[in-house]
Order: structure tokens, then sequence, then C-alpha cells
């Protein structure tokens, strides 16, 4: 399973001040990445995630106090990075309905390369419901906000609200979940052209409107 390894950890209390120390850290997410995605939370270990990390027990404990810790920055680094892909998908001045194409086809090529993250986000509803939450609420936070652009722009029909987003990345993430997770072939393309297609019939604005 592939990890991206572009995206820096977010700054924290115990955030590293020195290159070799944000190299460290992303090491750890990473391999925290592979030990909680093949094994679930229960069964995951520190000792299995410095192992995997190449790293001595005695930094884990220079970044985390827990596998609980840990636990919560990985859902959270997970859910910045799925957001990184989108914005870096999407070219500036790019119309409404494209942007959502491109997002949801970054997406499902993140999901393709990183299938831990259904597993870890799932697990995450009963070891840390609030950081389950905040991935939901910020993702559908950002759709809207998307999606009253293109409501401005006159791309997207009036009275758009929060209920379209939620529905929306229901729709991409169950569409993930069929054809990046459970699909060893894939075709974002494809798939993403399909549900935009769905998006533009159902909430584009009319001719006649």
């Amino acid at each position: 399973m592939a990890t991206v390894k572009t995206t820096s950890p977010k700054e924290s209390a115990k955030s590293p001040r020195t290159a070799r120390g944000r190299q460290t850290l992303r090491k750890l997410l990473d391999a925290a990445a592979k030990e909680f995605g093949e094994k679930g939370f229960h069964e995951a270990s520190i000792s299995g995630i410095t192992r995997r990390a190449g790293t001595a027990l005695g930094s884990f404990y220079t970044y985390y106090d827990s596998k609980d810790a840990i636990f919560r920055a990985l859902v959270k680094d997970m859910s910045e990075q799925v957001a990184s892909h989108a914005r870096a998908a999407v070219e500036p001045e790019t119309a409404a309905f494209e942007i959502e194409r491109a997002a949801l086809h970054a997406f499902l090529e993140f999901a393709h390369d990183n299938k831990e993250i259904y597993r870890i986000v799932d697990e995450a509803e009963f070891v840390d419901p609030a950081s389950f939450r905040a991935h939901y609420e910020t993702t559908a936070a950002r759709m809207l906000e998307r999606l009253k652009r293109g409501e401005q722009s006159g791309e997207m029909r009036e009275g758009l609200e929060e209920a379209h987003a939620w529905a929306i990345m229901g729709m991409n993430v169950f569409l993930g979940l069929r054809y990046s997770v459970w699909s060893d072939k894939t075709d974002p393309d494809r798939i993403a052209r399909l549900a935009n297609a769905l998006l533009r019939e159902g909430i584009g604005k009319k001719a006649d409107s």
C-alpha cells in the first residue's frame, strides 16, 4: 500500500523543530497507516509502528504519548492529505462542475493507493468519535463552500445547502469503496465522469431557470 509522503504533519504540541524531526514524524505517521490499516487499532502496537518506521521506540514518545494519540493524529493527517490531493487536482479558475469531477478523480486515486484509509476512518467512529466526526464535517464544509461558489457563478442552481454537500460526499465515499478499495483495477476518470453527469443533471442550473 503506497502512502503519500509529500504532506507535512501539521503543527502540534510536540511539533519537530528540525527537518530531520519532521522526516521522523512523517515516517511514524506513514508506518502507523500501514500498522493500523493491516491490523486494526486494537491489534496494532507502538513497537509495530516503530519497527515499520525504522525508528527507535524513544523517537515515538518524542512526538506521541500513546497509541491513541498517534491514531488521532493519523486520522487528521489522512483527512488533510485527501483535501490536499483535491486542491492539487484543480487549476485556478476551474469551472464548478469540473472542480467536483477533478476532486473525485483525485480522491479515487488516493483511495486506490491508500486503501487503509477506509479501515482507519471507520475505526475512528469507535476509537475516537471526535476525529471521525471532524473528518466528515470538514470534508462536507469544503464541499459546501465549493457548491456555493458554483451557485454564485450561475453554474449550479440556487438553494444548495449543507445536505447537498453531505449527499455528494456520501456518493463519493461509496464510489471510492467500490471502485478504489474493493477493485484491483480502477478507472477513476470514467467513474468521476459518470458521477459528474449525475451532478450536472441534479444540481446544474437549467437553461430556462
